[in-house]
């Protein structure tokens, strides 16, 4: 009975990288941009630094 926990402990970790990989994919702050530091991407203004 002990491989029904497993299996399902390893569903749910599994469930969980994916679900986590597509929030990182979705937040702006993580995905890759034209600037390589968001120090480097300008105050907000598109006039740059």
């Amino acid at each position: 009975m002990w491989y029904f926990a497993w299996v399902l402990g390893l569903g749910l970790a599994c469930t969980f990288a994916i679900l986590n990989a597509m929030w990182l994919e979705l937040d702006p702050r993580y995905t890759s941009s034209t600037a390589s530091h968001p120090a480097d991407a300008g105050n907000g203004n598109g006039h740059g630094k």
